[in-house]
């Protein structure tokens, strides 16, 4: 599964949500009519409103009660708001249930995207677990996720002492991605690891 999203704050009263995107093709993705698999071991408070979920009264083991997240959730109405989609799911008509969708991760089967056409182009699930070396071979780290920013997509590494890094993914500073050989090449310039 390729995470392709994770959902933000309710907007408005009708469960539209925002979503911070993670993916570097939100038309295709968070497209009317889409279906996106969700993280399917959240559980959340329940909403006011919501029906139970499990028990005779929807009561856990704990006594509380439990709003199972759906585990696939259709777009049924998506707009741009300040750079962000605003979405709305099908079966998500109030506040109350939006915000109980909140940090819900939004994924696609990897079997569904298909590979680049340009050889210098990569999907974020082919870059996720490579291993980040120097031009000398030195471990750098590995990388974990990839941050799509204005200027420049980011490679977010795993340090070997356990901080994280950005690295720009840019060719002057990713001079090569080796896929066979699961490593990503980085000239880091002076001080890009000391931030």
């Amino acid at each position: 599964m390729l995470i392709v999203g994770r959902i933000g704050r309710p907007h408005g009263i009708r469960g539209e949500v925002t979503v911070e995107v993670r993916t570097d093709e939100p038309e295709i993705r968070f497209a009317v009519g889409s279906v996106l698999t969700t993280d399917s071991t959240a559980v959340r408070p329940a909403p006011p409103a919501a029906a139970p979920s499990s028990g005779a009264d929807g009561a856990s083991p704990d006594g509380a009660v439990r709003f199972e997240v759906p585990s696939r959730l259709t777009i049924e109405s998506v707009r741009w708001h300040q750079g962000r989609p605003l979405v709305q799911f099908a079966g998500v008509g109030d506040r109350d249930v939006a915000e109980a969708l909140r940090g819900v991760l939004l994924c696609v089967d990897s079997a569904e995207v298909d590979d680049p056409d340009d050889p210098d182009e990569f999907r974020d699930h082919q870059l996720v677990g490579l291993t980040a070396v120097a031009p000398d071979g030195q471990t750098l780290g590995q990388v974990t996720r990839i941050d799509h920013a204005p200027a420049s997509d980011l490679l977010v590494l795993r340090r070997p002492d356990g901080r994280s890094a950005l690295v720009p993914f840019v060719r002057s500073i990713v001079p090569e991605v080796d896929l066979p050989g699961g490593r990503v090449v980085v000239d880091a310039p002076a001080g890009l690891f000391d931030l």
